[in-house]
């Protein structure tokens, strides 16, 4: 019977453990949410603030993500299942580009902030997504994206089946 005791006990210690780091962790993704958010609104302030030509009109959808769709397409929209040809620039809030392409690939093995914000133009559009960093590459970056980045793209969907 003790041996049984000490069994449930270590259990339990163990999840206790386990719930206290996740609500640090939920804790620690929360505040960096906000940070991202508040990055994200002096950058689109600032922009507009300099810019004497197009301003950024992004609205924030539910997941934190802004975007501005800035051309309509037609057709149907993709979905996170399809699979897309794009061209793209990505930059950091600081202006630095660091990835320019064009691509054939399914829209699932992208980020996620690009399965939540791409689904919302149509072949032959062009979305603006600036996505925080919870919906890119989070803590631990990725080559020269630093963590907890918030993100910059510009998307021309090409088409997609």
């Amino acid at each position: 019977m003790s041996r049984l005791k000490y069994l449930f006990g270590t259990l339990a210690i163990v999840m206790m453990a386990f719930t206290a780091c996740k609500k640090d962790g939920d804790k620690d993704a929360s505040k960096q949410a906000d940070k991202d958010d508040k990055d994200i609104q002096a950058y689109i302030k600032t922009y507009n603030d300099t810019t004497k030509s197009a301003k950024i009109n992004a609205v924030k959808d539910e997941n934190g993500i802004y975007y501005e769709i800035l051309k309509t397409g037609t057709g149907a929209y993709p979905t996170v299942n399809s699979n897309i040809s794009i061209n793209y620039t990505g930059k950091l809030l600081n202006g630095t580009q660091f990835d320019k392409g064009n691509t054939t690939y399914p829209l699932v093995g992208f980020i996620k902030g690009w399965q939540l914000g791409i689904p919302r133009i149509n072949s032959g559009g062009r979305i603006l997504l600036l996505i925080p960093s919870g919906l890119a590459y989070g803590v631990s970056g990725k080559g020269t994206i630093p963590p907890n980045a918030p993100l910059i793209f510009v998307v021309d969907l090409l088409n997609f089946n």
